[in-house]
């Protein structure tokens, strides 16, 4: 596995010289060689002191508990040969306190905010790698990864080289690569980007998260299609509301990032982001309109006739042109349906010819494809196995968890049992409408860990099991012939959780794990413990016997 201090960036860049990077951008020279000579050149960008080498533009960053110019000197001694920072940094690397002292005749660059152009500096160093991308970016609340993994599956059957961005792993062709963040910071962008360019990368699928585009980090790209799923209530903690969230997520449909894009104008959110973007637009709809909704503008695309089959979907496209296609999905769900169908529809506006795409999908069975920790089954419950069905899924925010448990109930004859809890530190005010969205999709509800991070893990627990149990007070009020029996409880650690719900299940049974996906580290106070939600379910349908059977204790009527 990639060290955190190791970085992904080109073999070789074209020298920038130091003195033509401060007038392209209009920086103030605060230190740096006198007027004779070229000074030094840069040939690289790096924001973090401790991924510094030779060559290297040192950005040092105002920082939540420290600023980066502290650690300039140190940036320095490991090659940098240049220092990009603010006022402030400017000022700390002058009184040659507590920030070190700097060599001679290093320059010292001063920017009113340099994160706003760390973006477009680390293009101008690499050499603009995405101008030589064909780039597509895909932002929304849910399902940013799954579409991300169809449109990379989508132009790889249409026979492209192409790289991948996202938050379960970063792909240059056939190389993989470790994902830290869903979008990288900038000056790694662009180094990951020149890499791409490097391995003879075509095209692009990346996921674009609100904080990327409130931090600047996608500052510098200009994609070519825009692609926007949903929006829903998450990372509010960090957005403040919903209003200042889609206000981060609609930067992406600005001229400034995007060349055209593609909206699913499924709800309200969807109809406003296609209304307030600030380039050409073409609207996706994959479900019928909502009750009332006659005078909303009629989508340019419209998906129709879906028809189950297996565990995904058959469905058309249709364009208000008179274009057609017909292809499938392997992934379960209506909204698998909508993801896989953005993905189609932003590759056509991107310039695809239909034929060609027609044609790619029926050779490569449709959007197919297994995406790490979305909807990822991990035991079938094949019919005479004695087993139930477990399936593992990213679902960590409200509608997530209803979608998530709404795609599986139809093909759940048994029972419905959830695993799932709410993160710590993260947007508390979640908590108690997961747990209610847990009663009403599940037949079984096991309220356990996420990541606790610093907060208390029972408090965690607690405040989601109160959003639970007021659920089933609610049901209950309903009379016994409006509800189900559900059963509601608390069980941690996570790993016991989910061999308890999976020992516990019969045949024709469906357990899922939600919340977590693909992550195979937990935080716990500040310490990283390994846990792997797909290796804890393998090894509990392991450890079960072979016959199948049923458990009826413990249950409560809600």
């Amino acid at each position: 596995m990639t060290s955190p201090f190791e970085r992904i960036r080109p073999a070789s860049t074209a020298p920038r010289r130091v003195r033509d990077l401060a007038h392209m951008f209009d920086l103030r020279v605060a230190a740096g060689p006198g007027p004779e000579g070229d000074g030094p050149s840069v040939t690289s960008v790096v924001s973090d002191n401790r991924l510094a080498a030779d060559g290297d533009l040192f950005v040092a960053l105002p920082g939540a508990h420290a600023h980066g110019a502290r650690f300039a000197a140190d940036a320095v001694a490991r090659g940098a040969r240049a220092v990009l920072t603010d006022a402030t940094g400017a000022e700390l690397l002058a009184s040659r306190g507590e920030a070190g002292t700097l060599p001679d005749g290093v320059p010292v660059l001063v920017a009113g905010d340099p994160r706003e152009i760390l973006g477009p500096v680390a293009a101008w160093v690499y050499g603009s790698p995405a101008e030589h991308l064909t780039t597509f970016a895909v932002t929304g609340t849910n399902g940013k990864t799954t579409t991300t993994y169809q449109l990379d599956h989508l132009l790889r059957a249409l026979g492209f080289t192409s790289g991948l961005i996202g938050t379960v792993e970063m792909r240059s062709g056939d190389r993989v690569l470790p994902s830290r963040l869903t979008t990288p910071e900038a000056a790694d962008l662009q180094a990951l980007l020149a890499a791409m360019r490097e391995d003879g990368v075509r095209t692009l699928a990346m996921e674009v998260s609100s904080h990327a585009l409130a931090l600047h980090r996608v500052d510098g790209v200009r994609y070519g299609v825009a692609g926007f799923t949903n929006l829903s209530q998450d990372h509010l903690d960090f957005h403040g509301d919903l209003q200042s969230y889609f206000g981060a997520k609609a930067l992406l449909f600005t001229p400034e990032h995007a060349r055209r894009g593609v909206v699913v104008v499924d709800d309200a959110w969807g109809e406003r982001m296609a209304a307030v973007a600030t380039i050409p637009v073409a609207t996706l709809r994959t479900t019928p309109a909502e009750p009332g909704a006659d005078d909303a503008p009629a989508a340019d695309w419209v998906v129709t006739d879906v028809e189950p089959h297996g565990t995904g979907s058959a469905f058309t496209v249709t364009h208000a042109d008179g274009r057609t296609l017909r292809t499938s999905t392997t992934l379960p769900g209506g909204f698998n349906v909508a993801n896989a169908a953005l993905a189609l529809v932003m590759v056509l506006e991107g310039g695809a010819h239909l034929e060609d795409v027609a044609e790619a999908l029926e050779a490569s069975g449709g959007l197919a494809g297994v995406v790490p920790g979305r909807m990822e089954v991990v035991g079938a419950g094949e019919p005479g196995s004695g087993q139930p069905r477990v399936v593992v899924d990213f679902a960590h925010n409200t509608e997530a968890l209803e979608l998530a448990l709404a795609a599986l109930r139809p093909t759940t004859p048994g029972r419905l049992t959830v695993v799932f809890g709410a993160t710590g530190d993260r947007d508390a005010g979640k908590r108690l409408a997961m747990g209610a969205a847990a009663v009403a999709g599940a037949d079984a509800v096991v309220v356990t860990d996420d990541d606790p991070h610093g907060e208390d893990a029972a408090a965690v627990r607690a405040q989601v099991l109160a959003g639970a149990r007021a659920a089933q007070a609610v049901a209950a009020q309903a009379g016994p012939s409006k509800t189900r029996t559900v059963e509601v409880r608390e069980l941690a650690p996570r790993a016991d959780a989910i061999h308890t719900a999976v020992a516990e299940a019969a045949e024709g049974d469906t357990v899922l794990v939600a919340g977590r996906g693909h992550e195979t580290i937990q935080d716990v106070a500040g310490v990283d413990v390994l846990l792997d939600d797909r290796v804890e379910a393998r090894a509990a349908l392991a450890a079960r016997p072979g016959p199948a059977r049923t458990t009826t204790e413990g249950t409560t009527t809600a």
